[in-house]
């Protein structure tokens, strides 16, 4: 198994219930490609070192997941391009 850890970070000028629906289809992402979600943090909002596309601050998110499907990470990665609300994402492959 494959094992990633992914950050991504949610505007904070949206209301909660989109938000969480953000976060929702993300995850989505992950488990319809058949990924074991092995942590899920919610690491609150903080403000960005530099604004980032005019915003001062967003929710950042923390998931490490396991796979054995390489298309996993590259779907989260094309809705997390698509969505308006994620303002970054990072997507890194853990070495044993």
């Amino acid at each position: 198994m494959t094992k990633y850890e992914i950050m991504f970070i949610v505007r904070a000028d949206i209301d909660d219930e989109t938000r969480k629906n953000t976060v929702k289809t993300l995850e989505k992402a992950l488990t319809d490609s058949k990924s074991t979600i092995t942590l899920s943090k919610e690491l609150g909002q903080k403000e960005f070192a530099y604004e980032i596309k005019k915003m001062k601050s967003g929710y950042y998110y923390l998931y490490n997941i396991e796979t054995n499907e390489s298309t996993a990470t590259k779907e989260f990665e094309r809705i997390a391009r698509i969505d308006e609300n994620v303002v970054r994402h990072l997507v890194l492959k853990i070495e044993d």
